[in-house]
């Protein structure tokens, strides 16, 4: 599905993101896996990875809310005169309150850094390059929160809110050169950050949902994959959820 694609991933070690670049890798794509720390088992995890399926992994290790850190690996990527294809934007963090009157500005912020001001300066930068060759797939994994306003709390809500909208927007900007943009909406889903969602919370979303159990880092990946593919080349401007029938 994503043979000879080129594709980079940021939130490469979470439970969405090192499932993505399992399903990108199995699918044939090279790519450039974006973590926040260097570590050797990580290295490692990635080499046998690409051995495994027979493609390139480029780990690349920067803080994406670190401009001048991002910026450098961008421009590491191009030194490789490689044409990028895919851009997925994983990188995100929940925050740690529940109570909007008792979260201080300075944590809203840093949310809203991660999980948005972020992605859109990585899409910048990649969508330049995506620009010079007339093509290219974007996918920003969002949240049902910022389509519903639940679960999670209010600065988490309003990045992924903000993040679906820029993803509508972006899609039109960069039709002209062919480059599509869409996102994906994950509901509940079994990962490290779907674990802090409070236990009461987690019941309710449990009720309402048609499949009655979380979903995995995997499903949400192979839905990422469609988008970054041609199978879906008539897809752009898109928020598709995959939160179990809420």
């Amino acid at each position: 599905m994503l043979k000879g694609k080129n594709a980079i991933i940021t939130g490469a070690r979470g439970g969405i993101g090192r499932a993505t670049i399992t399903c990108f890798a199995r699918n044939g794509a090279n790519i450039w896996a974006c973590a926040r720390r260097e570590d050797l088992v990580f290295i490692k995890d990635m080499e046998k990875l690409g051995e495994k399926y027979g493609v390139e992994i480029w780990p690349l290790f920067f803080d994406v809310t670190d401009y001048s850190q991002l910026r450098r690996a961008v421009s590491q990527i191009m030194r490789q005169r490689i044409s990028v294809d895919v851009l997925i934007n994983v990188a995100g963090i929940i925050g740690d309150s529940t109570s909007f009157h008792m979260t201080s500005i300075d944590k809203m912020k840093k949310v809203m850094e991660t999980n948005f001001f972020s992605a859109t300066v990585m899409n910048q930068y990649v969508s330049h390059l995506m620009v010079k060759n007339n093509h290219g797939s974007i996918v920003n994994v969002a949240s049902i929160a910022g389509l519903d306003g639940e679960p999670a709390q209010y600065e988490y809500v309003a990045s992924k809110a903000a993040l679906i909208g820029a993803t509508r927007h972006l899609a039109r900007e960069l039709a002209p050169w062919q480059i599509r943009v869409n996102a994906v909406a994950p509901g509940m889903i079994e990962t490290t950050m779907g674990g802090k969602i409070d236990k009461s919370l987690r019941e309710h979303m449990l009720s309402k949902m048609i499949i009655k159990r979380l979903g995995t880092a995997d499903e949400v990946a192979n839905v990422i994959a469609f988008l970054a593919s041609d199978l879906s080349s008539y897809m752009t401007g898109q928020v598709i959820r995959v939160d179990g029938g809420i």
